[in-house]
């Protein structure tokens, strides 16, 4: 039998809140973080952007976010869901606006479970792809990471030198045939971890986690198989993977994990 890890305590009644960005999709990492962190005492706001999906092969889940914010309120968790460009220098303002606003009170878990991902090599990307890529991937994790901080305020009554902040990232290490999207995780590594040094003095933890292959719909069969052989676990990742170490390390349980960059997958070569 396993047990819940209740997260960091909140002043009164009310549930600690989690930002999570990126939960387009039901079937998504964001979205299985969203579930995990509602099962475990945390009130959730997630942000989703439609156009984004609907570019891609998958294509846009309708009613997607509404769904999830059913299960999370199934889960004990008030929830809102809020539709945000991260292209736009002024989405991370208004994003923890209307989080505080429809919640109640102040983010104290943020989840950077984003993506700007279009497979492109050196000699193919164009310049708009590469901008783009870095302004959702960095630019956006940054000024989302700098909003938090700037309305971080701490649990009052904590035990000095107890984080109670958390600042989760997700990465990647792909980079050969998907340059701007690797090059720009390896900035939003460098932000967030820059953050678990110059955030500290607010009780703030800030780690990444390298989820590895997990299939969310963008696989194809060959990949997929290639994928299960070089993995010693002898599987694909799944959201739920994610989830539990992104639950951990936003726990009390995990408040000495700091500054780091973390793989979840299985063992899977780089």
């Amino acid at each position: 039998m396993t047990t819940s890890v209740q997260p960091s305590p909140a002043p009164g009644p009310t549930r600690p809140v989690a930002l999570i960005t990126g939960v387009g999709r039901s079937i998504g990492i964001g979205a299985g973080i969203a579930r995990r962190l509602a099962a475990t005492g945390w009130d959730v706001a997630f942000t989703y952007w439609t156009p984004y999906d609907r570019r891609m092969d998958w294509g846009a889940e309708p009613g997607a976010a509404a769904s999830i914010e059913k299960e999370l309120a199934e889960a004990g968790a008030r929830t809102a869901a809020i539709e945000a460009d991260l292209t736009d220098p002024d989405a991370p303002t208004r994003i923890f606006d209307e989080a505080e606003q429809r919640l109640g009170g102040p983010v104290t878990a943020l989840v950077l479970s984003h993506a700007e991902s279009v497979d492109s090599g050196l000699l193919d990307t164009t310049v708009e792809a590469f901008d783009r890529h870095f302004a959702v991937n960095a630019r956006a994790s940054w000024l989302l990471i700098r909003e938090y901080g700037l309305r971080f305020r701490g649990v009052p009554g904590t035990e000095p030198g107890t984080p109670t902040g958390r600042i989760v990232a997700l990465t990647s290490d792909h980079t050969v045939g998907n340059l701007p999207y690797g090059a720009s995780k390896g900035a939003l590594d460098r932000i967030t971890l820059a953050a678990a040094h110059e955030l500290a003095h607010l009780g703030v933890t800030a780690n990444v986690v390298n989820p590895g292959p997990v299939d969310t719909g963008w696989m194809n069969d060959e990949l997929r198989e290639a994928l299960v052989r070089d993995t010693p676990l002898g599987r694909l990742g799944t959201p739920q993977d994610t989830a539990h170490l992104v639950g951990f390390l936003c726990s009390p349980e995990g408040q000495w994990v700091n500054g780091q960059s973390l793989k979840s997958n299985g063992g899977a070569a780089s």
